[in-house]
C-alpha cells in the first residue's frame, strides 16, 4: 500500500488514504467497490492519478487503483482495460496502422479516464472515436456496455464525470468505468484540424497524414510544452492543464471579446464552440500578468516555465500551496477580463477559495 496518495498521482501531491486496494481485472474493480459500498465505506478511483487533485490530508476512505490494462485490437476496433496507461494504448494503435487517437498522443493517465474528461487535444476529442464503454453501475450492481450517445460527451465533462453514487458528497462516480472501445480508421488519421500541429506537419488544415508522422510530431509538441511526463523534469508533475479554456455565452460574447480586446490592445484568440465561443485559458492568463514560472511567492509551486496552463509541483509543493496559486491565478483573470476559469481536475478533499473580484 502506498504511504501517500502522492506516490499515485502525477502531481506527487496528497496525503494518506485510510485503505488500498489494487484491482488487476474488471471483475476486481466491481467487487472492490461493490464491497465498499455495502460497508458503507467512501471509495475514490484511482488509475493514472494524472487528473486528480488530492488533499493534503489524503482520503478518508479506501482507493481502489485500477490496474488492469489490456489492450486488443480487432480489425479496427480497439478495445481497453481501464487501467491501460492512455499513451500505450494510443501508441498500440497506430503501431497496428490504425488513425484517430494520434493527436492524443502524450496525455497523461488511464484509458478509463478519457471518456469520463472527454479528454481532447489538438483538436481531437475522444468522443469523436469513442464506440462503447463498459460500466459497473452501482445503485443496481449490474456490468454493461453503453453507447457513447448516452453519456452526456461534451467540452472536457461528462455524465460519468458529473454524477455522484447514492449516499454522502465525495463517494465517487455512479458508474466506474471498466473497459473503453474504440472505432478507428484503417491507415489515415483524423483530419489535422489545429494549426500550430498542421503547420508541423505541413499539411493543410482538414488534411489526413500517416499516424504515426502525427503521433511523433504531437510528441515533439507536448515535449515543449512539458506536458509529457518526466519523473526529472517538475514542469511535468501536474495535472496537464489545470483550467479548462473559457466558454463565454452567445449573448456575452461579443461585449466581453471587445472588452479582452480593449484592456489589452491585441486580437484575441477564439474558437467556436455548441454554447458560445470559446477563449483561450493561457492566454487569459498571460494577459493578466502571469507569466511562465510564476510562483506568487510561493517556493513549492509555480506555473510551468513552459506554459501557463500547467500549475506545477517544484518538488516540495503542497496541495495547499497549488490551490493557493490557482486561486491567486483565477481572481487575476476575473478582476482583469471578467472571465472565470474553472479548474478541469477532480478536487479530492480539497477546493478553490471562493471567487474574490
Amino acid at each position: 500500500m502506498p504511504e501517500l496518495l502522492s506516490e499515485l498521482t502525477t502531481l506527487r501531491l496528497g496525503g494518506p488514504a485510510r485503505a488500498y486496494l489494487r484491482c488487476d481485472s474488471a471483475a476486481a474493480v466491481a467487487e472492490a467497490v461493490a464491497r465498499c459500498d455495502a460497508a458503507g465505506e467512501p471509495v475514490m478511483l484511482v488509475g493514472g492519478g494524472s487528473n486528480l487533485v488530492i488533499a493534503d490530508e489524503g482520503f478518508a476512505g479506501t482507493v481502489v487503483h485500477l490496474a488492469h490494462d489490456e489492450v486488443a485490437i480487432d480489425g479496427t476496433v480497439l478495445t481497453a482495460d481501464a487501467g491501460a496507461v492512455w499513451d500505450d494504448v494510443v501508441a498500440a494503435s497506430v503501431a497496428a496502422g490504425l488513425g484517430g487517437l494520434e493527436c492524443l498522443s502524450g496525455i497523461p493517465g488511464s484509458a478509463g479516464a478519457t471518456p469520463v474528461q472527454n479528454v481532447g487535444a489538438y483538436g481531437v476529442e475522444v468522443s469523436a472515436w469513442l464506440d462503447a464503454v463498459e460500466l459497473y453501475h452501482r445503485a443496481t450492481g449490474e456490468t454493461a456496455w453503453v453507447a457513447p450517445e448516452t453519456l452526456g460527451l461534451a467540452y472536457r465533462t461528462s455524465r460519468l464525470k458529473q454524477h455522484e453514487a447514492p449516499g454522502a458528497a465525495g463517494s465517487g462516480p455512479a458508474d466506474v468505468v471498466l473497459r473503453v472501445r474504440f472505432a478507428l480508421t484503417d491507415g489515415a488519421s483524423a483530419p489535422i484540424r489545429y494549426g500550430e500541429l498542421a503547420r508541423a506537419l505541413g499539411a493543410e488544415p482538414g488534411a489526413t497524414v500517416d499516424p504515426a508522422h502525427a503521433r511523433e510530431h504531437v510528441l515533439t509538441l507536448r515535449r515543449g510544452k512539458g506536458m509529457v511526463l518526466d519523473p526529472a523534469d517538475h514542469d511535468t508533475w501536474s495535472v496537464g492543464s489545470f483550467f479548462t479554456n473559457p466558454v463565454v455565452p452567445a449573448a456575452a460574447a461579443e461585449a466581453t471579446v471587445a472588452g479582452i480586446e480593449e484592456a489589452t490592445g491585441e486580437s484575441t484568440p477564439q474558437y467556436p464552440a455548441p454554447d458560445g465561443t470559446k477563449l483561450s485559458a493561457g492566454w487569459l492568463i498571460e494577459r493578466a500578468g502571469f507569466h511562465k514560472g510564476y510562483d506568487g511567492g510561493r517556493a513549492g509551486v509555480s506555473l510551468s516555465t513552459k506554459h501557463t496552463l500547467a500549475l506545477t509541483n517544484r518538488g516540495t509543493g503542497t496541495t495547499a500551496e497549488l490551490l493557493a496559486l490557482a486561486a491567486e491565478v483565477r481572481d487575476g483573470v476575473f478582476a482583469r477580463f471578467g472571465v472565470e476559469l474553472r479548474p478541469e481536475p477532480v478536487l479530492v478533499g480539497a477546493e478553490l477559495p471562493p471567487l474574490r473580484p
